[in-house]
């Protein structure tokens, strides 16, 4: 079987619609496609496998993609997968419409990424939906160790505002003297002002540190060694962060939105309201001072830890094929 799978994130990007593409492209080779990574710039005759068009196309973001979508559908007969991402359903839905549900109108079946996307998707679209959880893999077990000086709070995720990406920076200032919380933030700035805001805030503030983008095995490396992950996001579609922190055996500290509560569970006991900076500050501080507060958290991403395991990934997309009778 042969399939195009189209990201609007280009090659040796480390955004998220491209760490899902490429590792759903392992996973379809592993259930026996051949797979072709695309861009959606491509032309539709560029997704040809020799003289033979591809059986399906998978296309992550709606929006972004929806001339690929489009040009599929006029060039080719096979099905068409949308994949749902954050800002499509909670921005582009709204300030684009128009691109956003043709693309929806298109697909023969739509995934997405956490167990909540049903309340914010017309209902007319909801027979097809399916869900696929992103994986992760586990990491080696932490000791921490009774003298650490430093009680660090981890940050991953690129600097923009659908991250609210400083959140747990400002959350951070103006502690007790006696606090040992640090904030550690990985990622790269979207825009100049985004690394300025980031610059200044260090300089501000001492319980603050921006390391920028790093490889995969090095933000790994800070997950095993952090005691806590804040995610902080206004608006998201099923951050493999969650994933991967539920897999180590991370304990989160959440915003309430759909994309998070998707992942974690209604009765997760780590959310703050959104843009809350007073709420996530009493969670850290809770967090430091009450190390039954940290087992508990800890307890409940290591019950979701099941739901991002490689081999979930590659039934539920082995179920998508089926659907598409392929």
């Amino acid at each position: 079987m042969k399939v195009t799978l189209v990201t609007p994130a280009g090659r040796g990007s480390r955004a998220g619609n491209r760490t899902t593409a490429t590792r759903w492209a392992r996973r379809l080779r592993e259930l026996g496609c051949r797979v072709r990574l695309a861009g959606p710039e491509e032309a539709p005759t560029s997704w040809r496998f020799g003289s033979r068009p591809p059986d399906l196309l998978f296309a992550l973001h709606a929006w972004r993609s929806h001339a690929a979508i489009r040009a599929c559908r006029e060039a080719f007969a096979c099905p068409v997968v949308v994949v749902l991402t954050g800002t499509d359903v909670y921005r582009f839905q709204h300030s684009h419409p128009e691109a956003f549900l043709d693309s929806l109108d298109a697909a023969d079946v739509l995934v997405g990424l956490h167990d909540c996307l049903e309340e914010d998707l017309p209902t007319r679209f909801h027979p097809r939906l399916r869900i696929v959880h992103q994986s992760a893999l586990p990491l080696p077990p932490r000791a921490p160790g009774p003298k650490e000086r430093a009680f660090e709070v981890l940050v991953a995720g690129h600097l923009r505002e659908e991250k609210d990406s400083l959140r747990a920076a400002l959350a951070a200032r103006d502690l007790p003297p006696t606090s040992r919380l640090r904030v550690v933030q990985l990622g790269s700035a979207c825009s100049d002002d985004w690394a300025r805001a980031a610059r200044d805030e260090m300089a501000r503030n001492p319980r603050f540190r921006w390391l920028g983008d790093l490889p995969r095995w090095r933000v790994r490396r800070w997950m095993a060694r952090s005691r806590l992950m804040v995610i902080s996001s206004r608006m998201e579609g099923g951050a493999n962060v969650v994933s991967e922190a539920c897999v180590a055996g991370l304990p989160v500290v959440a915003s309430d939105i759909p994309g998070n509560r998707g992942l974690l569970g209604e009765a997760y006991p780590g959310y703050f309201p959104v843009t809350d900076t007073e709420a996530l500050r009493a969670c850290l501080l809770r967090a430091e001072r009450e190390a039954s507060f940290v087992e508990t958290l800890r307890r409940h991403v290591a019950a979701r830890a099941l739901l991002f395991r490689p081999e979930a990934e590659r039934d539920a997309l082995a179920g998508v094929l089926a659907i598409c009778g392929l």
